[in-house]
């Protein structure tokens, strides 16, 4: 199967346009300290514990890791990076990465800054889509109880349907702008009511279009089935499904609480199979895109050039949209710019937020790229070789300069 058919990732200078020399040498420095796990442990719970004592450390995260994976602080600070990515032709999704929150005042603050995500994505051609994780808006103990059938309180029975308020009033607002919401995946243990509330948004709001996407994580082993379940529901009830696949985020999180509770281990056994049913996702989905919008949130080459094939086997467009590709803010630009100079729909995932609220994720970017082998290796590869292409451009017209 020839790979580079219609994209090449390997094309440095469509992958690094958006970026000054300056910010690839940080890019460069980031990456190279991803390459030692055991630095990259210490040196997230250093973090971690010195913003909960106070210690003034905000200016130096900001500076370095900050930068790189999120677009800003506030919603109007993600300009400049979204006017960036536009400029080449790819799309953006706020996110406003907070999760965890503790009360209901906080669970409510939330919901109206996703709501003001809509309302500004709505006002870009290039954005149109918003993102946000059900955490944001629950308690995660009432997730877990939900999840494990337990009968709930009155009181907690209650915050339950404040919680799927919260969601409905999300999605009501993205159908009156026409603007999608992508709601992330959690963790296994809370999952089953994230699949609830979403499964019910997505019936209710994606009766022409899939506007409300569900997130599946390709690297649990049930994964695949519980796609073509839901896209059996959706055939059944008269709803577009809205698949966002991805490969997932809690790996080594998963694997360590069933070994401690004694449960199956729901990840893949190896990632091969993780792999292998994402390929096969991303086939499913593009073969009954009738049914389906498909967003392929990936880092992984292969399964991007396989969705551009995919594309052509089922006779569909690059522009197509119906089918987005989709990658992290600061990760993968070789693929996400390249794709988009190819004609094909991209958008990258922007997430903002305060510093210290948003650890959580950046911890997650920090661990991911340390964990899935070969990533930031990759990613510290092609800077390197962009680093020393512009330092060779530089020199040869210096020469030319002299005649």
């Amino acid at each position: 199967m020839e790979l580079k058919k219609f994209v090449d990732f390997d094309n440095l200078t469509n992958a690094f346009a958006a970026r000054t020399d300056e910010a690839l040498k940080q890019a460069h420095f980031i990456f190279s300290t991803m390459q030692s796990p055991g630095l990259v442990k210490v040196g997230m719970a250093l973090t971690k514990w010195s913003l909960n004592v106070g210690l003034p450390v905000k200016g130096i995260i900001k500076k370095t890791i900050f930068n790189l994976f999120c677009g800003g602080e506030t919603l109007d600070g993600c300009q400049r990076a979204t006017n960036e990515l536009a400029a080449f032709g790819i799309g953006a999704i706020f996110d406003y990465s907070v999760e965890g929150e503790k009360t209901e005042e906080g669970f409510d603050g939330s919901a109206q800054e996703i709501m003001r995500t809509i309302d500004r994505a709505s006002q870009y051609e290039f954005i149109r889509f918003s993102a946000f994780k059900i955490t944001g808006l629950a308690h995660f103990d009432l997730l877990t109880k939900i999840h494990a059938g337990e009968k709930l309180t009155a009181e907690e029975a209650a915050a339950y349907e404040r919680v799927k308020k919260r969601v409905d009033m999300i999605c009501a607002e993205a159908k009156r702008k026409d603007v999608s919401v992508l709601i992330d995946a959690e963790e296994t243990w809370i999952q089953k009511p994230v699949t609830e509330i979403t499964r019910d948004m997505m019936a209710k709001y994606n009766t022409e279009k899939a506007l409300v996407f569900y997130t599946f994580q390709m690297y649990a082993h049930s994964m695949l089935g519980h796609l073509k379940e839901l896209h059996a529901d959706a055939k059944e009830n008269n709803y577009r499904l809205g698949a966002k696949l991805v490969r997932g985020a809690y790996m080594e999180k998963e694997a360590e609480r069933a070994k401690d509770m004694g449960y199956e281990n729901p990840i893949q056994p190896n990632k091969e199979a993780t792999d292998r049913d994402f390929d096969a996702a991303t086939e499913y989905c593009i073969k009954h895109i009738d049914d389906i919008g498909l967003f392929a949130g990936s880092h992984n080459e292969k399964s991007n050039y396989l969705v551009t094939l995919y594309l052509e086997k089922y006779g569909l467009p690059r522009d197509d949209r119906r089918v987005y590709f989709g990658q992290l803010y600061g990760m993968s630009d070789h693929i996400s710019f390249n794709l988009a100079a190819a004609g094909y729909n991209v958008i990258k995932y922007v997430p903002y937020g305060p510093i210290k609220a948003t650890i959580p994720y950046l911890m997650r970017r920090a661990n991911e790229n340390t964990s899935v082998k070969g990533q930031s290796g990759r990613e510290l590869t092609l800077i390197k070789k962009e680093l020393k292409r512009r330092k060779g451009t530089k020199k040869q017209f210096a020469h030319q300069d002299k005649f």
